[in-house]
């Protein structure tokens, strides 16, 4: 039994519900209901054992411990600052090697940058699979602290933002949209 703890923070973005395991954060979705992101972290995990936040210092366990270290990190980055997100662990250890190392490279796009799919695709080794990297930026379980939101179509435009089921394309990449521009970055959304 894997051992979790979730904790839900507002931002402009709507409720983003971030859950940690005794490893790192598992997930971050901008989504309304926890149980929603439980559901979709127990089909990733398996059985999970929910434990209480607590504040730091009196965690009750590694994972809320990691919840407790990450709070001020996503609590500052919604308030529209730059924080270490970098520093914070992950625990990405249930998806696949491709997805893997494209997450790791989209994690070091800073603050107020920007790549492209096909920038991205280069760094991690396969320089012609663009879309693919959209495939393993669009099943991100770890938006905002893994910043897919930075990744950009080659002609400089927003083409897609994946992983928010609960909204739909337009909102998705409106969110995208004001999330660049919270970081002083401009992108214009792709006409259809």
């Amino acid at each position: 039994m894997v051992e979790v703890c979730i904790g839900t923070f507002h931002g402009p973005g709507g409720p983003l519900q971030v859950v940690t395991t005794e490893l790192g954060v598992v997930a971050a979705e901008w989504h309304p209901n926890g149980d929603a992101v439980l559901g979709r972290v127990l089909r990733r995990l398996g059985a999970l054992d929910v434990v209480q936040a607590r504040p730091a210092g009196r965690a009750a366990s590694r994972a809320a411990d990691i919840l407790a270290e990450a709070t001020p990190i996503i609590e500052a980055l919604l308030a529209g600052k730059d924080a270490p997100a970098a520093r914070l662990p992950v625990d990405l250890a249930d998806r696949p090697a491709f997805d893997q190392r494209v997450l790791a490279v989209v994690r070091d796009v800073g603050w107020g940058q920007i790549a492209s799919y096909g920038e991205i695709a280069r760094r991690v080794g396969a320089p012609r699979a663009a879309r693919a990297v959209g495939g393993a930026l669009g099943r991100n379980p770890i938006v905002l602290l893994i910043p897919c939101h930075r990744i950009i179509a080659s002609d400089g435009t927003l083409g897609g933002y994946g992983g928010d089921g609960w909204v739909d394309r337009a909102q998705a990449l409106e969110r995208k949209r004001a999330l660049l521009a919270r970081e002083g970055v401009t992108v214009r959304i792709r006409d259809r």
